[in-house]
Formats: C-alpha cells, structure tokens, sequence
C-alpha cells in the first residue's frame, strides 16, 4: 500500500500531467501564419480582399491592440505586447446554416475570426493566426477549410506582389 507521501507525489503528478495536456491542447487548436518582410496594412487589406473575394462580407474589425494598451495599467503591464494587432470577424451564412442543422450549439462558431498582428519589435513579421473550428462534423470541416484558404489566399496574394513566403 503506498505511503501518504507515494500518494502526494502521484497526485501531483497528476496534476501537472493534466496542465501540460491543456497546454498541448490548446496550441493544437491555434493555427498560424508568419509573414516576413511586409507590413500590417497591407496584411489586413488583402486579408479583407480574400474575404470579400469568398462572396463574403467583414462585420467586425475589433481594435484589439487598442484595449489592451488602455487595459494595460489595470493589470500591472506597461503596454501591449503587440505593435499593431486587430480581429476581423466574418460570417458564411451557408457554413452558419450547416453548422446548425448539425448542431445549434455550434452557433458558439459563429461569426470566424482572424487575427492580423506585429509583436513589438519585430515591424517586418505579421502574423495572420485563427482558432480552428476542429473536425467534429462536415460543416467544422468546411470552416476550417474556408480559414486556411483565406491564409492561403493572403500568402499568395503576398507573392504576386513580389512579396516574401509564409515563414
């Protein structure tokens, strides 16, 4: 029979096997794109032109580097971690009507997001980044199919101008 310690050790084992797997996990599910050599307005342009080029239509472009430099001080940080940094949030209704005649919660799906941001101190690296839908039904499938074709979309869009490849 193990010792109260055995057990502690075993419980603590335990748990950090169970934080490591949530870490894994949710880097699983974010998706990436590094862009060398460009610059963000031109990122979040064609960003937008891939998306209205889909028949689809942007609804929201969230200032995110905007809250987080005034929300910064709240929290104890000098400022944000990015140089520039937006959300552009779109919506397929055929994919929105497929989801939900597979599921209504999958309306938690709705509208997709892509994220265009700088770091800080790296002005020639844009990073286009979106959290997968996962694989659960057809219509997940499609929305992640649609996602990567707008990466797609932008790199090569990139590459026409003369620009640099994904990283």
């Amino acid at each position: 029979m193990p010792s109260d310690r055995g057990k502690r050790w075993r419980r603590r084992l335990l748990a950090l096997a169970c934080c490591l797997s949530g870490v894994a996990a949710a880097a699983e599910d974010v998706v990436a794109e590094r862009l060398a050599g460009t610059d963000f307005r031109t990122v979040h342009e064609l960003l937008v032109e891939s998306i209205e080029a889909e028949g689809l239509r942007v609804r929201e472009v969230i200032p995110f580097n905007a809250m987080l430099e005034r929300t910064a001080p709240a929290f104890g940080r000098v400022g944000s971690p990015f140089a520039e940094a937006e959300i552009v949030q779109f919506c397929s209704s055929a994919l929105a009507w497929q989801m939900l005649g597979e599921d209504p919660e999958q309306i938690a799906l709705c509208p997709m997001s892509i994220a265009v941001f700088v770091p800080r101190g790296e002005a020639a690296v844009v990073t286009l980044v979106y959290r997968s839908p996962g694989q659960a039904s057809a219509g997940r499938l499609a929305a992640g199919r649609l996602l990567r074709r707008l990466l797609d979309q932008v790199g090569e869009a990139l590459r026409q101008r003369g620009g640099p490849p994904a990283q």
